[in-house]
C-alpha cells in the first residue's frame, strides 16, 4: 500500500513538472519565434520573401543581403553615430551617478534622506513632462542638430534609478573597509574610486547594460534632436527610414538585415555581461 501511495506521489509531482516545463517551452518558443523569424527573413532572396509558404530555414542562404545593406544605407555611418552616443552616455551614467550614489550610502550630512526622497519623487514623473523644457533649453543654447542633448545629461544625473540601484548595492558593502582608509589618510573620493568601485562590479554592469540598451534602442530623443541632420543619425533613425523606403517596394529582407544588425550589439553585451547583471540585481534588491 505504502508502495503504490509513494509511486502515485511520484507521478503526480512528474506530471506537475512536466506541465510546467510545457507552459515553459511554449512561451519560450513564443518569444523566441519573432527574432528567428527576423533573421530567418534577412537570408532569403526576394523570390522566397514574397512567397505564401512560410520557411525558417531559408534555401538558398543569401548572405549577401548584409552586403547590399550597407550599399543601400549608410550603416556604417550611423554606427558610429550611435556607438559615440552610447559609449558616453554608459560612462556619464556609470561615474556620476556611482559618485552620487556614494555620498547618499556613505557620507552622513544634513537633509540626507529628505534629498534622497526627493530624488525618487523624480522618478514617478514621466519623461515626456519635461521633453518641451529640455528642448526649448537646448535650442536656446544652440545644440539642435548636434549630440550634445544626448550626451551632457548623462553626467548630470539623467536617471535617478540607476543612482538607487547603486545606492543599495553600496550599503551592502563592509563600513569597516572605508573606516580603514579613513585611518590611513584616504579621501572619500579615494575611497568611492579605489575601494566602493572596485568591489561593486556587478552593481556597474547592471546601470552599463541599462543604458546600454536605452540608449542604443532610444528613438524619441535622436528623432528630436537629430532629425534634421541625415549625418548624424543613429541606427534607430536608420531603420525608421528604411522601413519608410520598405513601404516604398523596398525590399522586406534588407529590412529585416539591418534590424538583425541592430540587435547583435544587445545581445553580445547581454551574453558577455550576463552574470555580472544577474548578482548586481540581485545584489541591489537584497542588500543594505
Amino acid at each position: 500500500m505504502i508502495t503504490r501511495l509513494f509511486a502515485a506521489s511520484r507521478l503526480v509531482k512528474l506530471a506537475k513538472v512536466s506541465i510546467a516545463y510545457a507552459i515553459l517551452l511554449v512561451g519560450a518558443v513564443a518569444t523566441v519565434f519573432p527574432l528567428l523569424w527576423t533573421v530567418s527573413t534577412s537570408l532569403k532572396t526576394i523570390d522566397k520573401v514574397t512567397a505564401v509558404r512560410l520557411e525558417l530555414i531559408p534555401d538558398p542562404v543569401a548572405w549577401w543581403n548584409y552586403v547590399e545593406v550597407f550599399q543601400i544605407a549608410p550603416v556604417a555611418r550611423q554606427f558610429r553615430n550611435t556607438m559615440f552616443i552610447v559609449i558616453a552616455v554608459v560612462l556619464g551614467s556609470v561615474i556620476t551617478s556611482s559618485f552620487v550614489a556614494y555620498g547618499f550610502a556613505r557620507i552622513e550630512f544634513p537633509g540626507r534622506d529628505l534629498l534622497f526622497t526627493l530624488l525618487l519623487s523624480t522618478m514617478m514623473m514621466p519623461g515626456v513632462v519635461t521633453l518641451i523644457p529640455r528642448f526649448v533649453i537646448f535650442d536656446w543654447l544652440g545644440w539642435m542638430n548636434t549630440f550634445w542633448p544626448l550626451v551632457i545629461p548623462q553626467p548630470l544625473g539623467h536617471n535617478p534609478f540607476y543612482i538607487f540601484l547603486m545606492r543599495q548595492f553600496f550599503r551592502g558593502i563592509p563600513q569597516e573597509l572605508s573606516d580603514a582608509a579613513r585611518m590611513d589618510g584616504c579621501s572619500e573620493f579615494g575611497i568611492w574610486w579605489r575601494i566602493v568601485m572596485p568591489l561593486s562590479g556587478p552593481v556597474l554592469a547592471v546601470v552599463a547594460i541599462f543604458s546600454f540598451q536605452w540608449s542604443w534602442n532610444d528613438f524619441l530623443y535622436p528623432l528630436i534632436y537629430l532629425g534634421g541632420k541625415q549625418e548624424l543619425w543613429t541606427l534607430a533613425l536608420g531603420l525608421n527610414a528604411f522601413r519608410a523606403m520598405e513601404r516604398q517596394k523596398q525590399p522586406l529582407h534588407y529590412l529585416m538585415a539591418m534590424s538583425v544588425l541592430m540587435t547583435i550589439p544587445m545581445l553580445v553585451v547581454f551574453a558577455i555581461g550576463q552574470k555580472q547583471f544577474v548578482r548586481g540585481v540581485v545584489f541591489s534588491g537584497l542588500k543594505g
